[in-house]
């Protein structure tokens, strides 16, 4: 009679260890899911700035660089697709459909800034603009802080995918439907560097 309840007592215990293990687990799981996508939060204020900004800088080439029309209306256009794309991934951080969007239209972004920038050049008078100067400086420093928070996203997203490939987490992960964050990544060179553009 002792022998059987110790070996139910026994096998009571095992269960209680074994599901505090898994809790510990999946509670490592959330958090570190939580984790990215506060991280995420970060780099969608610092993008919220950025298409802030833009409507201002389309205003103050608008009265230098009329014939421009074409370049303005891309900028416009391209800006109203990232904040689109932004809003959809900040809803889902780590979606890969939805991060795959927010790279594609930031990528056009930047293209967009980068001709904008190419031809106030040729307009001295824009480069002399002191709001003009003041948004390209702001613009830049809002670049620099997208860069850092992208940074510590894609550090946080590995670390997330990291455990969820894991044994035995890769077991709760399928169990409790964790899905593989895609990170944030720049392809292309010039997408890497904030546009820059002397104004002097």
């Amino acid at each position: 009679m002792n022998v059987a309840l110790w070996v139910i007592l026994g096998f009571f215990a095992l269960v209680v260890v074994v599901l505090l293990y898994i809790m510990g687990i999946y509670n490592g799981l959330v958090q570190l899911k939580n984790r990215f996508q506060n991280a995420f939060a970060q780099i969608d204020v610092q993008l919220k700035r950025r298409y802030d900004l833009i409507p201002n800088l389309v205003e103050t080439a608008k009265g230098y660089i009329k014939h421009e029309r074409e370049t303005l209306e891309a900028v416009t256009q391209a800006r109203n697709l990232a904040a689109n794309a932004s809003a959809a991934a900040a809803a889902n951080p780590g979606d890969p459909q939805a991060m795959q969007g927010l790279m594609g239209a930031e990528g056009a972004l930047t293209g967009a800034l980068g001709r904008l920038f190419a031809v106030a050049e040729a307009y001295p008078d824009l480069k002399a603009n002191q709001n003009m100067m003041a948004l390209q400086e702001e613009l830049t420093s809002t670049e620099n802080k997208v860069a850092f928070a992208r940074q510590a996203y894609n550090d946080a997203v590995m670390n997330y995918n990291t455990r969820c490939q894991m044994f035995p987490h890769v077991i709760v992960a399928s169990i409790a439907n964790f899905q593989k964050a895609e990170l944030f990544e720049i392809e292309q060179k010039e997408q890497r560097e904030a546009p820059k553009v002397s104004f002097s």
